[in-house]
């Protein structure tokens, strides 16, 4: 247990220290994908989910997380408008 977390704290002095020259809205969409994979560990955990799908959910939870960081950094949101001619959906983008 004790090489595991020196392991991850050195992994996290890393990430840091990776951080230092990003923009606003990257050090956003990063914090989203950290904060939406720690959400969808706790709901694995919370669930007792076995070990693929634990990291399937920290997975999809970066995912969402960093797109939600995305969308509050720009102040804009895609907005369903229907289908084209080829059946496919439309988005336009305006604000949130």
């Amino acid at each position: 247990m004790h090489r595991v977390t020196v392991s991850a704290l050195f992994a996290a002095v890393l990430a840091l220290a990776g951080c230092q020259n990003m923009t606003q809205q990257d050090q956003s969409e990063l914090f989203g994908a950290a904060l939406g994979a720690g959400a969808g560990l706790l709901l694995a955990d919370a669930f007792d989910a076995n070990p693929q799908w634990t990291v399937v959910t920290a997975l999809a939870g970066a995912a969402v997380g960093q797109q939600v960081a995305r969308n509050n950094s720009t102040g804009e949101c895609a907005y369903y408008v229907g289908r084209d001619s080829l059946g496919r959906p439309v988005y336009r983008t305006g604000p949130c």
